[in-house]
């Protein structure tokens, strides 16, 4: 009993999944309403080829032999007809897959863009990617309804064959003669078909491209709006993905009553030979008309084998993916304030924070006062929570115990977007997306930039330096994630975007960790002038980098231990002079008594 409830719950969930999958080709129907004319056509064609079976009966009961041409022009007809109803068909319900394919998956993408942090904790890229491509695609058999099974036609056209040889070997030859002509229309339709296959496999690659850039630098898109931008380049390229593969749906539906037309034509063939008197009389009318049925028959497995599609439930658990992916929550926007500008004054009340399914706090009580325009370092070993307390700024993570304040207002009362717009973001795993270096440091919002804003930002974060040895300079294509410059040639790139953004509020997440010694003297020249008159946090573990900080945050398994000056904390030899010490194989100095 439990049984069977449980497998009715099982049909129920399906059926449900079905019909909310149907819903999405509502906007298709007049093309939808065409395949269904197509199909209703391919009916009446085979409803006609049974009338001809009678009228062919009744010929050769009656002796009335001339009208034999009459009768293979009318084969040809039916078969005719049905290549129209066949093409209609497939022409409209593939019309409608893709469509259906293409909304799903630009709504899947829209939706990633507004998942929480959290939802990437949890999921990896190649999953996140896997529905987004392979499992999207998966869906046409179900919201079709089309079951092809080769196999099965397979063998129905190696019986059909085999019976034939056994009727009449002779008149079966016929078919081998036309096997040249069927292999060089398929050898044609496969050459066109291999290469749209190229043009869709490219196609998808660059939907992977996007979406991959997109999902592994959310943080980037959102804080520096890149939203829109990503989100029309993905639309772009999964458009064009649509348009190859309904070059290949054309091929398909042509090749296929092609091949039909041929076999139609020895049908048609044999009709007229099979009839002549002296082969007549070497059949009997049972064989003879069970020849001619399996000869006609043979139309309806080919077609079919020229033919692939998933089948129904495959594509149910496919959507049942996505369906789950559509119904988590997007990111928690309870703000109602839009925060124009800022003084960029920082307060952490008592803030704890732990991350989803952890089991320990990653921050632990912090309370921290940062004045406006100050430059505050937090410093400590990997995994103190330095990261994660700078995270909490632009709410990538929302606070559960405690208040973070910008200008004595909590983050929670700003709507992301407007708290967003305040903070410029260097990651110590610099993003960097498709294109060129200048469009890369005028990313999403900035776009508006003009090439002097660029070049201006450029120059100070030194990154002219190596672009104008390239020939096209700062237009230069660097490939996905920046493939084909040096680790500290993207970390400039990142200052530079950070530049040009020109926020109250800078946070530098080892923004100097990949350049090298004479490049980083420059890189700190130019931070020096950036973060002038702004609110800084810098994490760094080159203790060199942030002697000259306001305030030094020492921080050690989720809390504050220390903070004050360089020169206060290597006075206290607590935590950062030992750090320090550790760092330059020295002796910090005695305070004096």
């Amino acid at each position: 009993m439990q049984k069977d409830q449980a497998q009715s719950a099982v049909d129920s969930s399906s059926w449900a999944v079905y019909r909310r999958l149907l819903t999405y080709i509502k906007r298709e129907w007049l093309m939808f309403s065409l395949s269904i004319v197509g199909f209703i056509i391919y009916a009446a064609s085979q409803t006609a080829a049974a009338k001809w079976l009678e009228y062919f009966v009744d010929a050769i009961e009656s002796g009335q032999l001339d009208h034999r041409a009459n009768l293979a022009i009318g084969i040809i007809l039916i078969f005719a007809v049905r290549g129209i109803g066949t093409f209609l068909g497939n022409y409209g319900i593939a019309y409608v897959a893709r469509a259906l394919v293409n909304r799903l998956r630009c709504q899947m993408f829209d939706h990633l863009l507004v998942l929480p942090c959290a939802f990437y904790q949890k999921h990896s890229s190649g999953e996140l990617l896997s529905r987004l491509t392979y499992n999207v695609e998966q869906v046409t058999g179900a919201a079709t309804d089309a079951l092809k099974v080769g196999i099965r036609e397979g063998f129905t056209v190696i019986g059909l064959f085999s019976y034939m040889m056994y009727l009449n070997w002779k008149l079966t030859l016929l078919f081998v003669l036309i096997a040249p002509l069927v292999g060089g229309v398929v050898a044609l339709a496969s050459k066109r078909l291999r290469r749209l296959s190229h043009g869709i496999q490219d196609s998808v690659g660059d939907i992977s491209s996007a979406a991959s850039e997109a999902i592994k630098g959310y943080q980037v898109v959102r804080i520096f709006g890149g939203a829109e931008s990503e989100r029309e380049r993905f639309n772009r390229v999964s458009e064009r993905n649509r348009r190859q593969f309904m070059k290949m749906v054309v091929t398909q539906s042509i090749s296929t009553p092609v091949v039909q037309m041929l076999v139609a034509s020895v049908v048609a063939m044999l009709t007229y030979i099979a009839m002549a008197p002296s082969l007549l009389e070497a059949m009997t009318t049972g064989e003879f008309i069970a020849f001619i049925s399996a000869a006609s028959l043979m139309a309806k497995p080919i077609r079919q084998l020229t033919e692939i599609n998933s089948m129904v439930q495959k594509g149910i658990a496919a959507a049942e993916s996505f369906f789950k992916l559509f119904d988590e929550l997007p990111e928690m926007d309870s703000g109602s304030i839009e925060l124009k500008e800022t003084a960029g004054r920082l307060v952490f009340k008592n803030v704890s924070f732990r991350y989803p399914k952890s089991s320990e706090d990653a921050l632990k009580e912090i309370d921290l006062v940062i004045e406006p325009g100050q430059t505050v370092a937090l410093v400590g070993r990997s995994g103190s929570g330095k990261s994660t307390l700078v995270s909490l700024l632009p709410r990538f993570y929302d606070v559960e115990q405690g208040v973070i304040c910008l200008d004595d207002r909590p983050l929670s009362d700003y709507t992301l977007k407007s708290l967003r717009n305040q903070i410029a973001l260097v990651n110590q795993h610099v993003v960097l997306f498709e294109g060129t270096i200048a469009e890369n440091i005028a990313y999403g919002a900035l776009s508006g930039a003009t090439p002097k804003q660029i070049k201006l930002a450029a120059d100070a974060a030194r990154v002219t330096e190596f672009t104008d040895r390239l020939p096209e300079g700062l237009h230069t294509v660097i490939g996905e994630n920046g493939v084909l410059l040096s680790g500290g040639q993207r970390q400039r790139i990142a200052i530079a975007r950070a530049i040009l953004k020109d926020s109250p509020l800078l946070i530098l997440d080892e923004a100097t960790s990949a350049l090298d010694t004479e490049s980083e003297r420059y890189i700190q020249q130019a931070l020096e002038h950036v973060i002038q008159d702004r609110t800084t946090l810098v994490i760094a573990h080159r203790l060199s980098t942030v002697e000259q900080a306001d305030k030094i945050v020492v921080m050690e398994h989720g809390r504050i231990v220390e903070s004050g000056t360089h020169a206060d904390l290597i006075s206290h030899n607590g935590v950062y002079a030992m750090l320090y010490r550790m760092q330059f194989n020295d002796t910090p100095p005695v305070p004096a008594t």
